[in-house]
């Protein structure tokens, strides 16, 4: 009985180390290093510095107007103000065409939440794709 009890305890020792070595061998098993050739490593710097200066992000805006008039898009755009003055609204420029967007958001889901806000007095608005809004503006449209 005595070689028995031993033969468990044995087992069960044998067992706690496989297991241990297991673990250990895991662990080290994550540890992975890579080793890039130069150019990649110079074209990964490169991304990331630029990434990091990079200011402008991609989000979303209403599109309230398109006009090539520029002073119907003004008057639009201080109708807007005094209608809606927690509402950020800016224009831009790009031949022929002056537009008249609201709001900054960062998903289509936020944007289109306003957008049944200012249907009403704004028929033909639409979500607009935008990728130059200051991260700023989204914490400032929340």
């Amino acid at each position: 009985m005595g070689k028995f009890i031993n033969l468990r305890s044995m087992k069960k020792m044998l067992l706690f180390v496989l297991i241990v070595t297991n673990c250990a061998l895991l662990a080290d098993a994550q540890n992975v290093t890579i080793k890039e050739d130069f150019p990649i490593a110079k074209m990964m710097e490169t991304y990331i510095s630029k990434n990091k200066t990079t200011y402008q992000i991609e989000g979303w805006r209403i599109q309230i107007l398109a006009t090539t008039d520029r002073r119907k898009m003004e008057e639009s755009k201080s109708k807007f103000l005094l209608n809606y003055p927690q509402i950020s609204v800016d224009w831009t420029h790009s031949k022929p065409y002056y537009r008249l967007r609201a709001g900054a958001f960062s998903s289509k889901l936020d944007a289109v939440r306003l957008l049944h806000v200012l249907k009403e007095d704004y028929p033909s608005a639409y979500p607009a794709k935008d990728n130059n809004i200051n991260p700023q503006e989204l914490i400032n449209s929340q």
